[in-house]
């Protein structure tokens, strides 16, 4: 009884089930793939909002993207005349990269929000006093997107409190396990 089909379900030999259940499993559902992530800007900062904003790169930062060669730690967004802008994001080029050209890893790139995003964002930072931190670089549909989080400083017995937590959170955890 090789072949034939019990209630139309294709019956496979014995012999090739294991093929089956070792074939390639589909990708998981990874929406967005992460390229860099800012998390010392949630340790830093009370994040109240966040927006998700495209980056005008040239040609080899999208390669030097791909190759995740991003970092977001000293970064941070500001908006000037309208617009805004990323400074302080390192891309770091490929060995690859064109010879007859000087990269500049560290090049102030501008940001892609629509006016109305940008004219909400100038007047928090403007006349709340909160801040522009890039928090994650990732891809969505082949594009690279940077999160915006407009966040307040934290003072340092707020930091303290944030580590309690976490550590409470993770000897809560230890418990529960044993």
């Amino acid at each position: 009884m090789l072949a034939g089909t019990l209630y139309n379900v294709p019956l496979v030999p014995l012999w090739a089930a294991h093929i089956l259940c070792n074939m390639a499993k589909p990708k998981s559902d990874t929406k967005n793939p992460s390229i860099a992530e800012n998390r010392k800007a949630r340790y830093d900062y009370f994040i109240e909002e966040t927006y998700e904003a495209g980056i005008a790169l040239q040609g080899w930062e999208v390669k030097s993207l791909r190759a995740g060669r991003a970092q977001l730690k000293e970064a941070y967004a500001f908006i000037k005349n309208g617009e805004a802008f990323l400074f302080g994001a390192h891309i770091s080029a490929l060995p690859t990269a064109s010879t007859h050209f000087v990269p500049e890893p560290t090049r102030t790139r501008k940001l892609l929000l629509n006016k109305l995003e940008i004219e909400r964002l100038d007047s928090a930072v403007a006349r709340k006093g909160y801040t522009l931190t890039p928090l994650e670089l990732y891809w969505k549909n082949g594009r690279a997107k940077l999160r915006l989080g407009l966040g307040k400083g934290k003072a340092d017995h707020d930091k303290r409190n944030t580590e309690k937590d976490r550590d409470w959170q993770r000897d809560k955890a230890r418990l529960m396990r044993r």
